[in-house]
Formats: structure tokens, sequence, C-alpha cells
């Protein structure tokens, strides 16, 4: 099976990337490679694909607020374009998504057909891009992803990290629920649904269970040795950005039920699996 991935620099594209390698061929497009806004350079490059995985986007939810043009035109128009062509040339298309797409005043789990309510200039690009994607072909997964982490790039897990190694106290906000989840396991959760051929439509790739921000950073301090008691808790209040986080971005799973794709494990489990690799030899 022949696999594009764009955004595949990134730090999920890079996991993506490497878990294709050893059992598909996989051509790694980077923004040097291919343009995902330009037509005729995503043609050319699906032109001869089974698969087309878009890692790319715009990820700086803060600076969307202000640049919510240029914003759309890389969560939207790329994803858009990509879907196109992946539907002439007969290629499966899976767009990357968020939590963000939903306004996060939940109290349960988001189930894949939930209503979208965007809160964000990101969000409401990245729940463009869905629309766009489901409007230009019919083979599409939309993959939705949150709080994602990784040993190739910069993440919550590594700036916490670096603040735990300098002060001997952190403030950490509680009132934001969410799943932690790895890249990795949001790669092999991608390939696992394409090799088993699911139906077209919208699956979580996110871990299981929830926690704080907070309760997570407490799990970091563990895992580097040190006392999570050090970690305290505050609100969002105290921390106030341009763009307005979601308080719950827990994301249900039903659609891997049905589809008998074994969902990605338990946010605790998977982040002890994964702190050395993230955290390296600190």
């Amino acid at each position: 099976m022949r696999w594009l991935v764009t955004g595949a620099a990134g730090m999920l594209g890079t996991d993506l990337v490497q878990r294709l390698t050893t059992e598909h061929e996989v051509r790694a497009a980077g923004r040097a490679d291919v343009d995902i806004t330009d037509e005729s350079s995503v043609a050319a490059a699906v032109r001869d694909v089974d698969v087309v995985v878009n890692c790319a986007a715009w990820t700086a939810v803060d600076d969307a607020e202000t640049q919510e043009a240029e914003a759309f035109t890389l969560n939207a128009v790329g994803p858009q374009l990509l879907a196109r062509a992946a539907r002439r040339a007969g290629a499966r298309m899976v767009q990357v998504s968020t939590d963000y797409v939903f306004d996060g005043s939940a109290t349960e789990p988001y189930e894949e057909d939930a209503p979208l309510g965007p809160a964000s200039a990101y969000g409401r690009t990245k729940a463009a891009g869905e629309w766009a994607v489901r409007a230009e072909t019919s083979d599409h997964l939309i993959v939705r992803t949150a709080w994602l982490y990784g040993a190739h790039g910069g993440c919550f897990p590594k700036t916490m990290a670096r603040l735990a190694a300098e002060r001997d106290a952190l403030q950490v906000v509680a009132d934001q629920v969410g799943q932690p989840t790895w890249t990795a396991d949001v790669a092999d959760l991608v390939v696992r649904l394409v090799e088993a051929e699911v139906d077209p439509g919208t699956y979580h790739a996110t871990s299981g269970g929830q926690v704080s921000w907070h309760g997570f950073t407490q799990r970091i301090v563990a895992a580097l040795g040190k006392d999570p008691g050090m970690v305290g808790e505050t609100t969002s209040d105290a921390f106030v950005r341009p763009a307005p986080r979601p308080a719950f971005s827990v994301l249900g799973h039903e659609a891997l039920g049905r589809a008998g794709v074994s969902p990605i494990g338990d946010w605790a489990e998977r982040w002890d699996a994964a702190a050395p690799q993230v955290l390296g030899a600190r």
C-alpha cells in the first residue's frame, strides 16, 4: 500500500512515517515537498498513492485569533484540495482533526456525531477542514485527537519537565479536563483503521480515561523522580490566553467499537509507556 503523509516533519507526522516504514511504501512530505494550498502541487503528489494522511495544519491556536484567514487556508483549503485529489486518484483520505471543533461545555464524552460548536478561530478552521473533506470525497476518515505529546517536537510534558527543573513549585490549571495522548498511539491507530478497511466516517483517536492538566503534570513530575506535591492547583482565570481553551475535551470512542478496532489505552498507562521516550534522559 502506498501512503502520502503531509506534515511529515511534525510530531505526529514523524511518528506516523516511522510506524509505516516497515510495512508500507510511504512518501513523507514536508512543506518543501508539497504545498497543500496549491492544487497542482497536491495533484502531483497524490497521483499514484492509495492513502493520503494530512497531518499538516496551522496549530498556533492563539495566533489564529488574529490570523484566521491564514489558518483557514492551511486548515480548510489545504484539506479540501487534498481530498479532491485523493478522490480523483482513487485514494482514501485521512484528515487529522481536533477536540477544538467542540465548545468544551459538555459533561460527558463527545461522541463522533455530536454537534460542532468551535469557540476559537483555530477550532472554526479545523471544523471547516472536516466539512471540506466530507464534501470532496466519500472515502474519508476524519480522525480527531487532542492533548497530543510526543518525542519529536515541543509538547506540554517537555515544557513541564523544563519548568520542574528550574522551580521548586508549579501552578497548573485544574479546571480543564482531557485525555493526554501519545502521538505514537495516534499513528498506530490511523494505520490500524486503514488496514481494517473501516467504513468512511469520523473516529476519535485519544487515550482512555480523563484527567486535568494539574493531574497530568503530577504524573509528569513523578516520571522525573520528583514529588508530585510540588504541583499546585490553579484555574484558567490565572492564565488568560487570546484563544479560549475547552474546559472539557474528553472524546468518546463508540465508532471504534462499532468498527471492531481497539481504542488507545488509558492515558496514565500510555503515559508511563511513553515517558522515557518523550522526556529522554532528563
